[in-house]
């Protein structure tokens, strides 16, 4: 859901940065935290940034809305190293696109950082972790934190769009149709990236359960149940 450049007015894409700093502040932070405690933790992050770079760099037009519609990435991110270091890893995704293949904007970077980053990330691990607590598998959590993660993004950008460019017309029936106009194409992405991230999930799980344990996504004693 990249917002394209010179959407935004100059106000609004500005405040959308200030917004957006706290949060990678808090991001790069935890990042080496994390690095000191396992020197693997900034190539995972690599790699990571490189997954949801290319999840999100398939765009269909949304051209009623002046934005795209993509699968995002950021739940399965956000499930393996959490949500303040996705937020970092979205970033850095979204400025690569921005400046090597005019996907999204420079000026547009934060407003579209915070839907997907700040928004989309903590949405799938709250969702995830919502879904374990009550005694969901990982593929079921896989999944609603793809699917919340994705749909938290999209309607944020809708959110997003709608106060930037409303000028004196009324906020919510302006939402209201940017979100219409998503629907065909965002609401069966969302299913998508619901099913990505519970594979992506469940393979590591079947593959490599002992990286969950290590990211703290399973419990060592999950590991010999199924998923």
């Amino acid at each position: 859901m990249h917002i394209s450049e010179g959407i935004l007015p100059f106000p609004w894409a500005l405040t959308w940065f200030l917004v957006l700093v706290p949060f990678l502040a808090l991001g790069i932070r935890q990042l080496n935290f994390l690095a000191r405690e396992d020197l693997s933790m900034k190539p995972l992050v690599g790699l990571l940034t490189a997954v949801v770079f290319i999840i999100s760099c398939m765009p269909i037009p949304v051209p009623t809305a002046g934005t795209c519609s993509h699968p995002c990435g950021t739940g399965v991110s956000a499930i393996l190293v959490g949500p303040l270091v996705s937020v970092i890893i979205a970033a850095v995704s979204l400025l690569i696109q921005a400046l090597f293949l005019a996907h999204g904007g420079l000026s547009t970077l934060g407003a579209n950082a915070l839907a997907m980053g700040v928004v989309g990330s903590f949405a799938g691990w709250f969702a995830f972790r919502a879904v374990r607590k009550v005694g969901g598998s990982l593929a079921v959590a896989g999944f609603i934190a793809g699917l919340v993660a994705d749909w938290a993004t999209y309607a944020t950008t809708s959110l997003l769009l709608a106060l930037g460019i409303r000028g004196e017309s009324p906020l919510w029936p302006l939402f209201g149709k940017i979100v219409l106009a998503f629907l065909p194409t965002q609401l069966p992405l969302g299913i998508l990236e619901g099913v990505i991230t519970a594979g992506m999930v469940t393979l590591l799980y079947r593959k490599r359960p002992d990286l969950l344990v290590k990211m703290r996504v399973i419990k060592e004693k999950e590991v010999a149940g199924n998923a």
